[in-house]
């Protein structure tokens, strides 16, 4: 007992510079287990799972919370007949792409460039370049263009003001909430 409880304390101190980098430096950590990470990306609490080495990300990517499943687990069902299966598949995002807040991307999927994918959606299938897809499973639904002219309807130009200006415009323009 004493022999196994030493083998988990080993682990979880070997673990900890590489949980220390991932809060410190999330691109650095990608890189040191084997993602590949194109120049000027943001990564926030991204996982990339059991295989990470096969995940590719181009320039630009920003990501929030997103997970990338390399490995279809349910082959499970299959172990008892074929004790050696496994469904393994590299992913792949192009340059300058946006997943939103919890997005999902699955085994063998390609994302292309310049594209938005929605919070919370599950990327089942290859998503081409220049558009938003959204839902579960994850589907085009509009150009990049088509969804430039909607948001430059609905901007505001907060993005370079301290956060004091921020909240003095917000207020002025918003109001408060009821």
């Amino acid at each position: 007992m004493i022999s196994r409880l030493f083998r988990k304390i080993v682990s979880v101190v070997r673990a900890l510079p590489l949980r220390f980098l991932r809060a410190m430096d999330p691109v650095k950590y990608a890189r040191a287990i084997g993602v590949h990470v194109g120049r000027g990306c943001r990564l926030i609490d991204v996982d990339f799972g059991s295989e990470p080495y096969l995940v590719s990300l181009g320039d630009r990517v920003s990501a929030t919370a997103t997970q990338f499943i390399t490995h279809d687990g349910g082959v499970w069902v299959f172990r008892e007949e074929r004790p050696d299966l496994d469904l393994i598949a590299p992913i792949r995002v192009g340059n300058n792409v946006f997943l939103g807040y919890g997005v999902i991307v699955l085994p063998g999927v390609t994302i292309g460039d310049n594209v938005v994918i929605g919070a919370g959606a599950v990327v089942t299938r290859d998503i081409p370049s220049n558009c938003v897809a959204v839902g579960v499973p994850a589907r085009p639904i509009r150009t990049l263009d088509e969804y430039r002219t909607a948001v430059e309807r609905r901007a505001v130009p907060t993005k370079r003001m301290n956060a004091g200006r921020k909240r003095e415009y917000l207020m002025k323009r918003f109001g408060r909430p009821q």
